[in-house]
């Protein structure tokens, strides 16, 4: 090869190299350049089915990031072309890898949602479809077709949801958090049911969901909750109605208004336990795991009744006798600061 036409060679590879090493250079800077994101962070709302280079195209029009397929070739180079739906949050000083990162893994913004002891399927199902970014369906629109939406149909939901802390992400379906929190019930009720003592007056589990219900509402003390159990545990066992007022006011529904009466305690329905023999036909509320344990395994002792002391906790009695004169020292001369709750920190 003659000298002019090697230099010439020689020059075009080492341009061509320059060339190639600039464009590399200027991809990979871009590639970890900022996007333009504000101070508080990008919020991204990725639908399901959208693809990566959709997703990065729609940011390319807000002006989030300059070259979307650099981003979307680098993301095929890492194997990491697929995304998952959900909301994400961008924080300032992101750049392309880690967007591209953060679809790939699903780093999507998580939400929470708290279901708490005591309160019933109703106000359950609201908390639920009151969630932030939760999606509401026609199924979880009344509590009827959210129990026949969970396998319950022509049964009562009562009791059959976990009352927990849930997270969540943005999109998810109120039907889909209640179906984990059923089947989180489901769960626990098994796993106290093979805990649980002998001899105790149930036939089922969901007895057992019943009587922990019963508990859950009358427990203003954690420490008392098996003692509580018992009583009602004996009183079954004696043949004795369990007189517990929190199924009288579930009895009274809607038309309870705060102030139970003596009369109440006299009205006839399938939850007023002054009335009726035995359990209720269904729980009255959700009770926690601390709840179902209790009713599995109640303390022993001699008690068959329990009063509110006005400070939270409450007097066990073993007679009749006893009982009405703590009822007397309790209940008909309540002080100006009576609480059927222990105070904070109590």
């Amino acid at each position: 090869m003659e000298a002019p036409i090697r230099r010439f060679v020689i020059g075009t590879v080492l341009v061509a190299a320059v060339v190639s090493g600039a464009a590399l250079w200027a991809a990979q800077a871009s590639l970890v350049r900022p996007l333009a994101i504000p101070g508080e962070g990008l919020r991204i709302d990725v639908e399901e089915g959208n693809n990566l280079s959709r997703v990065l195209n729609r940011l390319s029009r807000q002006g989030v990031i300059q070259w979307p397929r650099l981003a979307v070739l680098y993301a095929r180079w890492r194997g990491e072309t697929a995304i998952h739906a959900g909301e994400y949050l961008l924080p300032q000083g992101s750049n392309a890898m880690d967007l591209v990162g953060r679809l790939n893994r699903g780093d999507v913004t998580r939400y929470r949602l708290t279901l708490v002891e005591g309160w019933t399927f109703q106000k359950a199902l609201n908390q639920v479809r009151s969630g932030r970014k939760i999606v509401k369906t026609a199924q979880g629109e009344t509590a009827e077709a959210a129990a026949q939406a969970l396998g319950l149909a022509g049964e009562s939901p009562e009791g059959w949801i976990f009352p927990d802390t849930y997270i969540y992400r943005s999109g998810t379906k109120d039907m889909d958090l209640l179906r984990q929190a059923h089947k989180r019930m489901q769960q626990v009720l098994e796993e106290e049911w093979q805990a649980r003592a002998a001899e105790l007056p149930y036939d089922s589990p969901y007895q057992a969901l019943i009587m922990a219900s019963l508990v859950e509402k009358e427990t203003g003390q954690p420490s008392e909750r098996e003692a509580i159990a018992g009583v009602f545990v004996r009183r079954l066992n004696r043949g004795m109605r369990l007189q517990t007022d929190p199924t009288v006011i579930y009895g009274l529904g809607e038309t309870y208004d705060g102030n139970l009466r003596r009369a109440d305690l006299q009205r006839p329905t399938p939850y007023n336990t002054y009335v009726i023999r035995g359990l209720p036909p269904t729980p009255i509320a959700l009770p926690g795991r601390e709840a179902i344990r209790a009713a599995l395994n109640p303390e022993d002792g001699n008690s068959l009744y329990f009063v509110a002391k006005g400070d939270g906790y409450h007097h066990f009695s073993a007679t009749l006798a006893e009982h009405n004169r703590a009822v007397r020292a309790y209940q008909l001369r309540r002080r100006s600061d009576y609480r059927s709750s222990p105070a904070q920190g109590d």
